[in-house]
């Protein structure tokens, strides 16, 4: 079993106001835990994977890190509940 296997995983769907999806994406690769953080059409403007070793270390990173960016409107957390990868 890898370590990635034994990390808690998050999908952060982000929505951002108008003109700060750049600004917002290079904050989020700068966090730590953030290992992706991709620009998307629909909906959503950026989706962000968080991994950490917990529950409830994953939403101190949503609830403290990523919440606190300036342009960030609003946010969806999905956990990840089963890998094909595992």
């Amino acid at each position: 079993m890898t370590k990635e296997s034994i990390m808690t995983k998050a999908y952060v769907l982000i929505e951002t106001a108008v003109g700060k999806s750049r600004q917002v994406t290079e904050q989020l690769s700068e966090l730590d835990g953030v290992i992706t953080v991709d620009s998307v059409t629909g909906p959503y403007d950026i989706i962000a994977v968080v991994t950490a070793p917990d529950l409830s270390t994953i939403g101190h990173v949503v609830s403290q890190k990523i919440h606190t960016i300036n342009g960030i409107v609003r946010t969806v957390t999905c956990l990840v509940v089963t890998s094909l990868s595992e």
